[in-house]
């Protein structure tokens, strides 16, 4: 069993930066394995894919409003990925969610059916 524990939301102003941690543990494949991704989701709507990252050479894919913004980050050894956030607006807030890619050694993706292991969400907040 494979569990991901996320940390660093909060309550930030308009045009501030966080940095969200995503900590892997368990049994399985180790973690440098697998491609990872982070969604997000805000009252009433439905999940959406925010990044990914590669399990191999760190290729990473961005969704279209966090683009410029946001970059996804991997450290093998610390089975760990990064989300660092700048530039928050408003429309950011929303639970923050990482999820390991479904097998081993596929690339990464933007669609949630495609993730096997979620963490339990962080709270991010921007304040206008």
């Amino acid at each position: 069993q494979v569990q991901l524990v996320e940390s660093g939301g909060g309550l930030v102003q308009a045009g501030g930066s966080l940095r969200l941690s995503c900590l892997a543990s368990g049994s399985g494949r180790t973690f440098r394995d697998y491609a990872m991704g982070w969604f997000r989701q805000a009252p009433g709507k439905e999940r959406e894919f925010v990044a990914t990252i590669s399990w191999t050479y760190g290729t990473t894919y961005y969704s279209d409003s966090v683009k410029d913004r946001f970059t996804v980050s991997r450290d093998n050894p610390k089975n760990t990925v990064y989300l660092q956030m700048n530039s928050l607006e408003p429309e950011d807030t929303a639970v923050y969610y990482c999820a390991r890619r479904r097998s081993a050694f596929l690339g990464p993706s933007r669609i949630v059916g495609e993730y096997d292991f979620w963490g339990q969400g962080t709270q991010v907040t921007v304040s206008s």
